[in-house]
């Protein structure tokens, strides 16, 4: 198995699990939370997505967030700013992603997902070395940037999944 193979089956997995965690909530549902300051189903799905957007664009010359390109913001409520993906979100941020439908969490989510499939199937094995954050110590590679976003990602599916069965009634 290539390297690109294996990350492909990695992120592959995402759909599933983002589809179950939304598919068939109401709006109402999506921004519920199980107390006050907690992040809802419709935010971890909306932040995962940013996650992915954000990042792997970045790995992409002269590429543009989705997030930024596309007609989304509007369907969460946002201003479409390429610095907000929900990282250091207090309650009252959270509190206003409202993702309008599962529809438009699933259409971001998709256009993101499709997107970082196409890179990932032209990795190449030897490109997971390229240190791509100079910031850290040691240097983040490129394989190390894609471990992080694709855990990140199933962490939060996972969240919003558990966050779905415990919404009332």
């Amino acid at each position: 198995m290539r390297v690109h193979e294996l990350l492909a089956e990695g992120f592959g997995r995402l759909p599933d699990l983002v589809r179950e965690a939304v598919d068939g909530l109401s709006a109402e549902q999506l921004h519920w939370a199980p107390k006050p300051g907690a992040n809802s189903i419709g935010w971890l799905v909306w932040h995962l997505t940013r996650v992915q957007d954000d990042h792997i664009t970045d790995l992409m010359d002269g590429a543009e967030q989705l997030w930024v390109t596309g007609d989304y913001a509007a369907k969460f409520g946002l201003k479409a700013q390429a610095s907000d993906s929900g990282y250091g979100h207090g309650p009252e941020q959270v509190d206003a992603v409202r993702p309008e439908s599962a529809a438009a969490l699933l259409e971001y989510f998709d256009a993101v997902y499709a997107r970082t499939r196409s890179y990932l199937a032209h990795l190449e094995d030897g490109d997971l070395d390229r240190i791509v954050d100079e910031r850290w110590d040691p240097p983040v590679s490129l394989g190390v940037r894609l471990v992080s976003i694709l855990d990140d990602d199933v962490q939060h599916a996972g969240q919003a999944a558990y966050v779905r069965g415990l919404l009332p009634g």
